[in-house]
């Protein structure tokens, strides 16, 4: 019996996985778990149904081509080769292809982007802004050879023949037309040449029209500080680019038709409104002269004397009344000043001095009322109704009246 190493078993039964042709191209159905995308691009991850798992991985070179982002809970079909990594000494499936079950892959990556750049707020209503009244000039992000130039062209001539159009040729399909159309964008946006922009192709199938779905398309559609419309060549289904401009158009023309105004109809519209200017005016000014014509046949302007004469009249009274109201306040004024001299007078403490009496104040002025009030030999000072004395006081007694309490009392200093 020979004995073998662990390495040498291992390639033993990696080479009896290798040659069997049903493991080396076989198509796998289950569900994504653990899904990892390493930092070098390969994709690591485990299908399972109810009964058993099987790892797998997909390298970077066939990973990058995948329009969809694969998640745990997908159900896929997955086909490739089933072979054993010797390092584990574990069997996995080496992927080539991975779809989607159920939904179509471009359909799945739609959606997918779909909801990551709507969770941006890119599609929001409140971003989109109007088109220009009456652009110049027309900035147009398309083939040079489609039938979409061709149409927008047409229309947009017959519609206004001195609109200005700049074609940025790109490619609508393929691998190089996202990057082109991206960069078409911001070129018109660079050279402020276009007040506005159509970005679109002519019709096609999902996969012809999947360059309008690109991320970098749709970021700068939504980026672009231009009003854009996109005109992709279908009428049932959206793109990507429809949600993130400021107008859809279902065709080419129809985008014509929406950014550039028909000339005919503006100068229908222009002489509606100046007919209809003329109407007013010609209405404002028969108005006015039948007013004229009242006002000079009213006896007013046959005798605008009268008017005056009643408004004389008028001043007159308001006069006669306003003198009469003015010598009603001075007579009341005159009495009231009257009356106030009166009670002055009898306030007046001079008066009262003129009547024989004096008052007596301390040499601070403190108004002297009562005899215990003062001291031995204290100096008093009595105002007079003319003049004043300076006093010593000798002798006080007290009084009632003007009556003498009793036998002759006091106090001798």
């Amino acid at each position: 019996m020979n004995i073998l190493s662990v390495g040498a078993v291992t390639r033993y039964i990696k080479a009896l996985f290798e040659q069997d042709g049903t493991l080396a191209n076989v198509m796998v159905r289950g569900e994504i778990s653990n899904f990892k995308r390493h930092y070098s691009g390969h994709c690591y991850f485990t299908l399972k149904d109810s009964d058993a798992t099987l790892r797998a991985v997909m390298f970077r070179g066939r990973a990058q081509l995948l329009r969809f982002e694969p998640k745990d809970g997908l159900k896929v079909i997955a086909g490739g080769q089933i072979s054993v990594f010797e390092r584990d000494g574990q069997y996995q499936l080496y992927v080539d292809q991975l779809i989607p079950e159920g939904v179509g892959e471009l359909s799945l990556a739609f959606a997918q982007l779909k909801d990551k750049l709507a969770a941006e707020g890119l599609f929001e209503e409140s971003r989109k802004r109007p088109l220009p009244l009456l652009p110049r000039t027309v900035g147009i992000v398309t083939s040079p050879t489609g039938a979409a130039v061709r149409d927008i062209i047409t229309v947009a001539k017959r519609r206004h023949p001195g609109v200005r159009l700049i074609l940025v040729p790109v490619q609508v399909q393929g691998p190089e037309a996202p990057a082109q159309i991206a960069r078409a964008i911001e070129i018109l946006n660079r050279l402020r040449q276009t007040e506005v922009i159509v970005v679109g192709r002519g019709g096609g199938s999902i996969e012809e029209l999947w360059a309008f779905n690109d991320e970098s398309v749709v970021r700068a559609i939504a980026a672009s500080e231009l009003p854009v419309v996109s005109a992709v060549g279908h009428q049932t289904d959206y793109t990507l680019a429809d949600f993130a401009a400021d107008r859809r158009a279902a065709t080419p023309s129809q985008a014509a038709e929406l950014v550039v105004p028909d000339v005919r109809e503006l100068d229908k519209y222009v002489r509606t409104l100046r007919a209809m200017l003329e109407t007013h005016a010609r209405a404002l000014v028969a108005g006015r002269r039948r007013r004229l014509d009242l006002c000079l046949a009213s006896r007013l302007f046959e005798r605008p004397e009268r008017l005056f004469a009643e408004k004389r009249q008028t001043i007159d009274i308001l006069i006669q009344r306003l003198q009469q109201a003015l010598k009603t306040i001075v007579t009341t004024k005159q009495h009231d000043l009257k009356v106030a001299a009166e009670k002055l007078t009898m306030l007046n403490p001079l008066a009262v001095l003129a009547r024989g009496y004096s008052i007596t104040r301390t040499p601070e002025g403190q108004v002297v009322r009562r005899a215990d009030s003062v001291e031995a030999g204290q100096f008093l000072e009595v105002v007079l109704g003319l003049g004043r004395l300076d006093v010593q006081v000798i002798w006080a007694e007290e009084e009632y009246d003007g009556a003498k309490k009793g036998p002759r009392t006091g106090r001798m200093f």
